[in-house]
């Protein structure tokens, strides 16, 4: 059974930058294709970013030239680097492959 594991997430001021990853247990097709979704508190689950084998990578407007989703095949992992983080980012980050969810990471932007 493929397991997802993030981490990564943390707090930081507005302007600041993390950098999250999601570590994909076994072998498995998820790695080249999985997607990053967030859930902010009171709020329904929302498409952050994906990244699909033979298409090309794919982003929310509400993160496009702020966040940037890549694959490290060495350790069997995708990332998401997002930079100028905003209030409006906090939320528990979610990694997803089909059926598979993670247990998430948490992300809080404040002053």
């Amino acid at each position: 059974q493929v397991q997802l594991a993030e981490s990564g997430g943390g707090s930081v001021e507005p302007g600041g930058s993390l950098r999250l990853s999601c570590v994909v247990s076994v072998a498995s097709s998820c790695i080249n294709n999985l997607s990053w979704y967030r859930q902010a508190p009171g709020k329904e689950r929302e498409f952050v970013a994906r990244i699909w084998m033979g298409q090309p990578t794919s982003y929310a407007d509400s993160v496009k030239g702020r966040f940037t989703i890549s694959r490290d095949n060495a350790k069997n992992s995708v990332n998401l680097q997002m930079n100028s983080l905003k209030p409006e980012d906090t939320a528990m980050y979610y990694c997803n492959c089909g059926y598979y969810w993670g247990q998430g990471t948490q992300v809080t932007v404040s002053s």
